[in-house]
């Protein structure tokens, strides 16, 4: 059974930082593409961000140069770094597991979730 942990999350100022975990266990980690999504209500879950085997990683235009992925294949965790985080960066925030080859950035195309973290930037 494959089970997604986070960790992390909570209240910064705007200009700060933040940084996400997400554990992974009962899937073969090397071979997953790992993704961070977030969802504020009313709107979609949106694509923040995904790294693959290999570890090469994607971003879109709304975080490229603050956010950073990372992941440690010996503790099969995946990170989210934010940096110089603004209050429009305030979501609950979902890693994503993607059992398939390649990156999507359509939160269908992701086979298991974590269970959200609140990031909530203050201005």
């Amino acid at each position: 059974q494959v089970q997604l942990v986070q960790s992390g999350g909570g209240l910064v100022q705007a200009g700060g930082s933040l940084r996400l975990s997400c554990a992974a266990s009962g899937w073969t980690f090397t071979t997953a593409t790992m993704a961070w999504f977030r969802q504020v209500p009313g709107k979609e879950r949106e694509f923040v961000g995904a790294i693959r085997s290999g570890d090469a990683t994607y971003y879109p235009d709304s975080v490229k140069g603050r956010f950073t992925i990372s992941r440690d294949n010996a503790k099969n965790t995946v990170y989210l770094q934010m940096n110089s985080l603004k209050p429009e960066d305030t979501a609950v925030y979902y890693c994503a597991l993607r059992t398939f080859l390649g990156v999507q950035t359509t939160p269908s195309a992701y086979n298991y979730w974590g269970q959200g973290t609140q990031v909530t930037v203050s201005s």
